[in-house]
């Protein structure tokens, strides 16, 4: 059997040695039985033996959404979840992908899977897990922080990042050199602005790493929750306006 949570044309023709045609009939056949659930065009999830269903849902939907996106990687709320810098629960896979996609937010196989775009060449900063025998490719604790400054609705929106990132700061791996080599090689500059304003608040990364931070600054304001109102107070010193309550802690 196939130890993997979905199954392509492609593992036929490897496995058995056929051709592309037969191996879509099988796939087909399979999926009328009830054996397989056709999950989108040319992939199909294993139907387990104990489901009283041919429509349950994905027992591991990280490690179909590897075969689902491909190239890609998990980020945004779903990492933070991993490494626990969020106490709260999201039901959606947020998933990194160089892959097109027609809608950022699609219905899979009874599990929803919201995917940003990236570039092939921004796949880089993760660490490799494993979901039985499958390798699902995770951001690391610190490029997850990253993702979720660069594009905050990953993480839950501005009030989610806000916690995401007192988190992390408080974590003993916490690695502002690390971060901003991330931020570096992203090279977008409203990541540096959200970055240099948590980091200041949060941690304690010192006045050369903040320097640094500061000399990476686009022009123009950036706001902190870019699905938030386009009101509250700027803070110039990180061209940032702050347009989400900021609570009394540290």
């Amino acid at each position: 059997a196939l130890e993997r949570p979905s199954v392509t044309a492609d593992d036929i023709i490897a496995r058995l040695g056929i051709s592309r045609v037969p191996a879509n009939l099988m796939l087909s056949r399979l999926s009328r039985k009830g054996w397989l659930r056709r999950l989108r065009r040319g992939t199909y999830a294993l139907v387990p033996l104990s489901s009283a269903s041919t429509q349950p849902a994905l027992e591991e939907p990280m490690a179909a959404a590897m075969a689902l996106f491909a190239p890609c990687y998990i980020s945004g709320w779903s990492a933070a979840q991993h490494w626990n810098l969020t106490e709260q629960i999201f039901n959606t896979i947020a998933v990194y992908s160089a892959k097109p996609e027609r809608r950022s937010s699609q219905r899979i196989g009874g599990v929803t899977f919201r995917i940003r775009r990236v570039p092939a060449d921004a796949i880089f900063g993760t660490t490799r897990l494993w979901s039985g025998t499958v390798a699902v490719q995770m951001a690391t604790v610190h490029r997850t922080v990253i993702d979720v400054l660069d594009a905050p609705e990953m993480g839950g929106g501005g009030r989610q990042t806000l916690d995401i990132n007192r988190s992390y700061w408080r974590r003993t791996d916490a690695d502002p050199g690390t971060l901003l080599d991330l931020a570096e090689r992203l090279g977008r500059g409203s990541i540096f602005k959200r970055l240099g304003f948590t980091a200041e608040r949060f941690g304690q990364p010192g006045d050369a790493w903040l320097s640094r931070c500061r000399a990476h600054l686009s022009a123009g304001i950036a706001l902190l929750d870019p699905g938030g109102p386009k009101r509250g107070p700027i803070v110039s010193r990180w061209r940032l306006r702050v347009n989400v309550p900021l609570d009394s802690e540290p």
